[in-house]
């Protein structure tokens, strides 16, 4: 487990937080410039979460004839998913060894709930790192599929809770794709600064 420090809001330049060191070999990759750059030519990505949180309530709906979910415990649930944004920073973090400095805090200039590390991780790690807070999503929505439609509050909160945990993620899923896209397969990967490198 990596040191993980709160820092809570940041008003400084993420690049702050991730000075480690690199190496001399490092190729930079080709990603947007800023966070708010970034996640709009991420846009694409959050399509397949947005379908298939559409397609479950849809379904579920049609086969039940009837509302499956309440209304107050979907917007409670879509709030506990909002504040679960600090649960999502932490599964990233977990990924990182021992000897890496987490800093998850809010980043006030792009307004997101930020992991912030350098440190190379090999690329499967890296990938992992990623994606693993998908599991925020993942798992209520497997739970609200599965769900009886009497438990209409249970539902109501569990697909409120979903729709924050697959869509949230879709930068990382970007990535994810850039990784896999521009960096050879047995490399380490690491963010410095505002960049992002790999290097064998």
């Amino acid at each position: 487990m990596p040191h993980i420090k709160w820092v809570g809001v940041i008003n400084s330049e993420i690049a702050d937080y991730q000075k480690g060191n690199m190496d001399c070999s490092a190729k930079k990759m080709a990603l947007p410039a800023t966070v708010q750059e970034m996640m709009i030519k991420a846009l694409p990505f959050a399509v397949p979460p947005f379908t298939v949180i559409f397609l479950s309530i849809f379904l579920k709906t049609f086969f039940a004839g009837e509302m499956t979910i309440s209304p107050i415990f979907f917007v409670l649930g879509f709030i506990a998913g909002f504040i679960g944004l600090i649960a999502h920073e932490w599964l990233h973090a977990i990924v990182y060894p021992a000897n890496a400095t987490v800093y998850i805090g809010f980043h006030l200039k792009s307004f997101a709930a930020v992991a912030l590390v350098s440190y190379p991780l090999k690329k499967w790690r890296f990938i992992l790192m990623s994606l693993l807070p998908l599991l925020l999503g993942i798992v209520p929505i497997v739970v609200f599929w599965f769900s009886p439609i009497a438990w209409k509050p249970w539902n109501g909160f569990w697909f409120g809770f979903s729709i924050m945990g697959l869509i949230s993620p879709y930068p990382d899923y970007f990535n994810v794709y850039q990784a896999l896209k521009q960096t050879p397969p047995k490399c380490y990967i690491q963010n410095h600064g505002d960049e992002t490198f790999w290097m064998e």
